[in-house]
């Protein structure tokens, strides 16, 4: 598995603190791998370090209630600092009590766990600002490549616009154990996680909701919307349940939401959100007779590289006309379309149209899949297999 010093280099700064480091992200995102390698370079240094995962039954069994963990730590750990590594912690009762003691005795403590059980939300309630968290996303293009190399295997771009960036799923020699793959694992995270842990009561409308919002990706939503789908389906559904919907989506990092902000108003439309899937396959494995929704895949992919790059991401409303970002990063601003082609005159015009009335303060950007260099004197036109590659724009 790849070094991932992205996140590698966020954590770092924490190794010795007394907060405690909480790993986490989307099942399958490679959380475990992140905190083996924090393990394995923590150990260089010291001996004085214990690495628990509490998915091996056999540490469920023996030291699987907070008394025995607690005891264990005790008689294992040497004096001065010691590096605690609980891997899996939800699966322990009264995990957070554990954890919140340990930190007091010159330990440092760090946690990963399934989202379903171990979400941020609950990071405030549990742990009371004695925690610092770091959440964990899929594989990025630049570290598909990375990776890809090591399993001496070629990835396209256009795979990873349909399959995304779940890392077991590269292991895979074809489509079929792919979507296998993929569907298991969507299908753990819907319902095992979100359904029994919520004790959701009508579990297929639950999944018609899951299926409506992951199939729109890159689009902008709202309860009414939404609403207005499940009417048309025949199902009553309140708006105060869609909108506990969404927050269970947002509770398990299987979607994010960002704010419409608008020039008109000057302000955000909260009652409006735009929606991206935290993998682009969960739009994929919606989809009949290969008809792959890349355009839309495209805007989320981008979305997904930007926030890698550490940019701030707003949806910006200029006087009707929808911009696909606002990044903010460094004091710096871009305003950025994504299309999958600008080939066609009346695509080139819309996306162009889009900055109309903009001043030239912050830079304006085109990215898409096509060859030619559609750059003018007031907007750069980045192709995607460049600026997959970048680190800043």
């Amino acid at each position: 598995m790849i070094i991932r010093e992205k996140y590698l280099n966020e954590i770092r700064p924490f190794y010795d603190s007394d907060l405690i480091k909480i790993i986490t992200g989307i099942r399958r995102c490679g959380k475990s791998v992140i905190l083996r390698t924090i393990y394995e370079e923590i150990s260089k240094k010291t001996n004085n370090i214990i690495y628990l995962d509490f998915e091996d039954i056999n540490n469920l069994k023996n030291i699987g209630t907070i008394d025995k963990l607690l005891n264990y730590i005790e008689q294992n750990r040497k004096d001065g600092k010691c590096y605690i590594f609980l891997d899996e912690v939800q699966n322990i009762n009264d995990w957070a009590i554990a954890v919140r003691t340990l930190r007091l005795y010159n330990n440092s403590v760090f946690i990963s766990g399934s989202n379903s059980k171990l979400l941020s939300k609950e990071f405030a309630t549990e742990l009371s600002g004695r925690y610092v968290s770091f959440r964990i996303r899929p594989f990025v293009y630049k570290e598909i490549l990375e990776y890809s190399k090591q399993i001496n295997k070629e990835v396209s771009i256009l795979n990873y616009l349909i399959w995304g960036g779940f890392p077991k799923r590269f292991e895979m020699n074809n489509d079929e154990p792919t979507i296998r793959y993929l569907n298991d694992l969507e299908e753990t995270i819907v319902i095992n996680d979100l359904i029994t842990r919520y004790k959701i009561k009508k579990p297929e409308l639950f999944k018609m909701f899951v299926n409506f919002v992951l199939r729109n990706n890159s689009r902008i939503l709202s309860a009414r919307s939404i609403h207005k789908y499940l009417s048309g389906q025949g199902i009553e559904c309140s708006s105060n349940t869609i909108l506990n919907y969404m927050n269970y989506l947002n509770n398990a990092y299987i979607i994010d939401e960002i704010p419409l902000f608008s020039l008109k108003v000057k302000r955000e439309l909260n009652y409006y959100f735009k929606v991206y899937n935290s993998d682009v396959s969960f739009n994929s494995l919606k989809v009949t007779n290969n008809r792959y929704d890349l355009d839309h895949n495209l805007e989320n992919i981008i979305y997904n590289e930007l926030i890698y790059m550490g940019y701030d991401l707003k949806v910006f409303d200029n006087k009707g006309k929808e911009i696909d970002f606002i990044a903010t990063k460094n004091n710096k601003t871009f305003y950025i379309q994504v299309a999958y082609s600008v080939v066609d005159e009346k695509a080139y015009e819309r996306e162009m149209g889009a900055f109309d009335d903009l001043d030239n303060r912050n830079q304006k950007i085109l990215i898409t899949n096509d060859i030619v260099d559609y750059s003018t004197s007031v907007v750069r036109h980045i192709k995607l297999d460049d600026f997959l590659l970048m680190n800043e724009l």
